[in-house]
């Protein structure tokens, strides 16, 4: 049933990159829901071009939406540098926010930024979207549900390519602006899912370098390994330097079977022989073409995240819990530098 104009909520988006694609997508699809009554871009030529529903306004001005008390939402799509200020500006104004990952360049910034919003009783969400996938989403319930037994072993693989130009953009694969390189921009999806599907490990030890294929700053390829408190081990495996790119995939053993995620689907094996599998194979933007993806799980937070408002609850994907797989990065890139294991334990 469609909303009366007066029952829609009004939310505003801050950002309009190439990363903005999928975002407006997914609020042309809930416009039944959604009106889309501001787009802040840094300039004009941001927002030349740009195909808005009818009754949206334009501004390069964040105060615009910060002085509108009819904005009840807003959709951060920002560099990550900026989404710390941002953030916290439009918390203070009583805003609800989805952000896109990361949630800033630096964990303090992270969790300063997820403080505030908690202080101010506005919803945090993340776009942290492989969780929403529906194969995700059946493995996490057969998961909880015991039926796989304990976990033994898991793996992650994140075995992208991205050219040389994509580094080239000013401000790419650095620490000012993204705050590192594969692990924060292209793997840090995957690492999400894998730590929501495992829980958190209590010690990691690893390597990142840069590979000779890329002028960058900050790494490109990084390897892994991860400890949990009943034993359980991990590998992780994660580069931009594969050409041409190739499916994320996520494998966990577990004392009564087995369960991979590959590209959005499921399969699964127990040891009673049962065999299950869940959700359509899907790409992920894992080459030349970063934009190369379908934007269902776009849509999945989004309608979360506007449904936790309505009903005053918490997202799927909390600010809160999106704190865990960059404390898991932060920690990766520390055992890099000192060439020692490092304690996740809190």
């Amino acid at each position: 049933m469609n909303k009366s104009a007066s029952t829609r909520m009004r939310v505003a988006v801050v950002g309009a990159g190439q990363a903005s694609a999928p975002h407006l997508q997914s609020l042309q699809d809930l416009g039944a829901e959604l009106e889309l009554v501001w787009l802040v871009a840094r300039s004009t030529e941001r927002l030349a071009g740009l195909n808005l529903p009818a009754g949206t306004a334009t501004s390069t001005r964040l105060e615009d939406v910060l002085d509108d008390a009819s904005v009840q939402a807003v959709l951060v799509l920002t560099p990550p540098n900026t989404h710390g200020d941002i953030v916290m500006r439009l918390a203070q104004a009583g805003k609800h926010v989805l952000v896109e990952k990361p949630l800033d360049v630096s964990l303090d910034k992270a969790e300063q930024m997820v403080a505030i919003c908690e202080q101010h009783g506005v919803k945090l969400a993340v776009m942290l979207q492989h969780r929403l996938r529906d194969a995700a989403r059946a493995l996490a319930q057969l998961i909880e549900s015991g039926v796989l037994g304990s976990l033994v072993s898991a793996s992650a693989s994140v075995r992208w390519w991205r050219p040389q130009s994509y580094y080239d953009e000013p401000g790419r694969g650095t620490l000012a602006r993204d705050g590192g390189g594969v692990l924060m921009t292209q793997a840090i999806h995957t690492l999400d899912l894998l730590l929501c599907l495992t829980g958190m490990p209590d010690k990691v030890i690893a390597l990142a370098s840069t590979s000779a294929l890329h002028r960058m700053e900050c790494e490109d390829t990084v390897a892994a390994l991860l400890h949990y408190a009943n034993g359980a081990v991990a590998n992780i495996d994660a580069t931009t330097a594969a050409y041409p790119g190739f499916p994320e995939h996520i494998a966990l053993n577990f004392t009564l079977g087995s369960a991979t995620l590959e590209a959005g689907e499921l399969q699964a094996e127990l040891l009673d022989g049962r065999k299950i599998h869940a959700g359509e194979r899907q790409t992920s933007g894992s080459g030349a073409n970063l934009m190369a993806f379908d934007h269902q799980a776009h849509r999945a937070v989004l309608q979360d995240f506007v449904n936790a408002i309505r009903t005053n609850t918490e997202p799927a994907v909390t600010g809160r819990s999106a704190l865990q797989v960059h404390r898991l990065i932060t920690a990766m890139m520390a055992s890099s530098a000192s060439g020692a294991a490092v304690s996740l334990v809190r």
